[in-house]
């Protein structure tokens, strides 16, 4: 109808694990604010392993409220995406709801859990922030259309070395490096397998994202090494020593923007990516290459 303005999304569905906060609130709401509906899934519970607290039911709700608040349709499951019969199970219900498809999958659910020896604190960063991506591309791929957009959040410190893949910063540090590295790796195979299906993937790999994880205690002490408590004022002064460009950090809505463009037909071309949002910080802490 003329004068009736469409969204770049319009009538799309969309899955997103780590929904009730953080990015995935911020892709949840940018999303719904072009049109789509949403499939949203996430853990609320906490890792022993994890310093910081993870999402609560609370949180989801306000995630519910706010994206219905925009008149958009949004189902919601509690399901741990290390789990992939359980998520599984909690998408094809989800997605029977909303009509029995899907046309895009984020897969953003993850854990930091920075100066933790344990081992099992490895094992954690990468069941969560590598099998969880797989698993929850796994359970979506059933119901993804043809054309359709498979998206996973990686990191810039994936990309470089001497970030969280530095042993100080412990086994689970370790452990968030390997998994954002391999989230890498899929997409760029991943992408050659859904190519016939003309369905794309793709990763966003974010510098310092202004979220729950940054601003922990543990996080502050990474980058403030020099002081034995240190407070978000603290560690502010140091968090923009990781970026090109005169910033500490993005916003989860710099993210969305980017997933925004990855869901919509703007980017049906575009697959195999790596697409950095990081202000600068892998051109910044790329291994030099020799000049020719």
């Amino acid at each position: 109808m003329k004068g009736v303005a469409v969204g770049r999304v319009d009538g799309k569905v969309v899955l997103i694990t780590g929904v009730a906060r953080g990015q995935g609130r911020a892709h949840a709401l940018r999303l719904a604010e072009e049109g789509a509906d949403i499939v949203g899934v996430d853990v609320l519970e906490d890792f022993a392993t994890n310093d910081y607290a993870m999402s609560t039911q609370a949180d989801l709700d306000e995630t519910v409220r706010l994206v219905e608040k925009l008149d958009r349709r949004i189902v919601v499951r509690k399901a741990d995406v290390r789990d992939l019969q359980s998520l599984k199970t909690a998408v094809d219900g989800a997605v029977a709801e909303l009509g029995g498809r899907l046309d895009a999958v984020i897969a953003q659910a993850g854990i930091c859990p920075l100066a933790n020896s344990d081992a099992q604190a490895f094992l954690d960063a990468v069941t969560v922030d590598f099998n969880g991506v797989v698993n929850a591309v796994d359970a979506a791929l059933p119901h993804l259309v043809d054309g359709g957009s498979v998206i996973a959040t990686g990191s810039v410190a994936g990309l470089i070395t001497g970030a969280t893949d530095n042993p100080k910063t412990g086994a689970g540090g370790l452990g968030y490096s390997f998994a954002k590295r391999s989230v890498a790796a899929f997409v760029n195979d991943l992408a050659i397998a859904l190519a016939p299906r003309m369905i794309r993937a793709n990763a966003i790999h974010p510098t310092n994202c202004n979220t729950n994880m940054l601003n922990s205690d543990i996080m502050y002490r990474q980058f403030r090494p020099d002081l034995e408590n240190p407070t978000r004022e603290d560690a502010l002064v140091a968090f923009p020593a990781m970026n090109a460009m005169p910033v500490g950090y993005v916003e989860p809505e710099d993210i969305a923007a980017m997933g925004l463009f990855l869901v919509s037909d703007e980017s049906r071309y575009v697959t195999g990516m790596q697409m950095r949002v990081d202000a600068g910080a892998y051109i910044r802490n790329r291994p030099q290459q020799p000049a020719f």
